[in-house]
This record gives C-alpha cells, sequence and structure tokens, in this order.
C-alpha cells in the first residue's frame, strides 16, 4: 500500500487516462453556503501536486461565491472503467495571480473569450445573446493576447483526508484512508 495519497492518486489517475472514454480528470465539486446547504457539480483538474488539486472558474459564480463565504470543498472523482473513486475533503484557497495568468494563457482562444463574456449562474436571455457577447469580445480582441478577466482565476482544494475506494466481488470494497500525522500521512482501512 502506498504512503502517499499524492502518488496513489497520480498512479489512479495515470491509469484512468489509459481507459476513461471521457475527460479522466473531470470531478464532482462540492460546496456549501455559509448556512450549510450544499451544491456539487462536475469540473475539471487542471492540476495537482503535493499542494493540493486545481480548478479554474468565474469567482462571481455560484460556487465561487460559496467558496468565499465557506472555503472547504469535497472533491469526487468516480473512474467507472477502473470501478474506483477518489474522495478529497479539505479547506480552499486561491491559485496565484501568476498561475491563473499561465492557464488563462493557455485556453483555447474562444475560450479565453467565453470567460469574458460570460456572467457565469447568472440568467441568461438566449443562447443568441452569449454568442453575441463572445463575437463582440472577439473583435475587440482581434489577436491571440486576451487579458484574463479579474474575476476569472483558480481554486486549489488543500486535502485534509483522502478515500481510496476500490469495488471488490460481493460488495466487500476495499477502502483506504489518509489522514494528516505528525510525520506525513496515516493510512487506515474502512468496512465497506
Amino acid at each position: 500500500m502506498l504512503t502517499d495519497p499524492y502518488e496513489h492518486f497520480a498512479a489512479w489517475l495515470a491509469e484512468a487516462q489509459g481507459t476513461e472514454p471521457n475527460d479522466p480528470n473531470a470531478m464532482a465539486l462540492a460546496t456549501a453556503t455559509p448556512e450549510g446547504a450544499p451544491s456539487v457539480r462536475m469540473v475539471l483538474l487542471k492540476g495537482h501536486d503535493s499542494r493540493g488539486f486545481v480548478f479554474y472558474t468565474n469567482h462571481d459564480s455560484r460556487k465561487g461565491g460559496e467558496l468565499a463565504a465557506n472555503p472547504h470543498a469535497s472533491l469526487l472523482f468516480h473512474w467507472k472503467s477502473l470501478r474506483r473513486q477518489v474522495r478529497i475533503e479539505g479547506r480552499v484557497e486561491r491559485v496565484s495571480e501568476t498561475e491563473a495568468d499561465a492557464y488563462f494563457a493557455s485556453r483555447a482562444r474562444v475560450s479565453r473569450l467565453g470567460a469574458i463574456a460570460s456572467d457565469q449562474s447568472r440568467l441568461l436571455s438566449s443562447r443568441a445573446e452569449l454568442e453575441r457577447r463572445v463575437a463582440e469580445y472577439g473583435a475587440a480582441y482581434p489577436g491571440d493576447t486576451i487579458p484574463r478577466p479579474p474575476h476569472w482565476s483558480g481554486f486549489r482544494v488543500v486535502p485534509a483526508r483522502f478515500e481510496f475506494w476500490q469495488d471488490m466481488p460481493f460488495r466487500l470494497h476495499d477502502r483506504t484512508i489518509y489522514e494528516p500525522a505528525a510525520d506525513g500521512w496515516a493510512t487506515h482501512k474502512l468496512y465497506p
């Protein structure tokens, strides 16, 4: 059994990249309001290392507002082809401006224009309105240089707990948790 949850995750993600037909980096992101009302949606993992797990979004979106008010989240990766899942819980912090700028610049041009044009999570009168706004910003920024809007950046989930779940016959699943310990991470097994 691996003693480092980041290595464990990297190994499982590498396997999923070879077997999952679509978006092996897709993860369910659960947030909550300050009152504790939960909300969950799918987002894409855009980076991971020993500092945590990164995704990008509009900070004025519903998830951005919930994370600003209650900076804790849970992630769930489910790889059906491997019959595995990983749950991660932790606090949330913003990525640096340098990280956000670098990732934003790596995105496709239309994705960058969409980040500027979209009032994410707000009511939209019609699809034509969104397309008009994207075209308007496309005309304003005809080249490849498109500035990252200040409301668009990334969040990093800093893990406080991992759970690795492997499907087993007769629902006798294998569950391993990692929790912080004085010398790194403590591992434990859970009943299925």
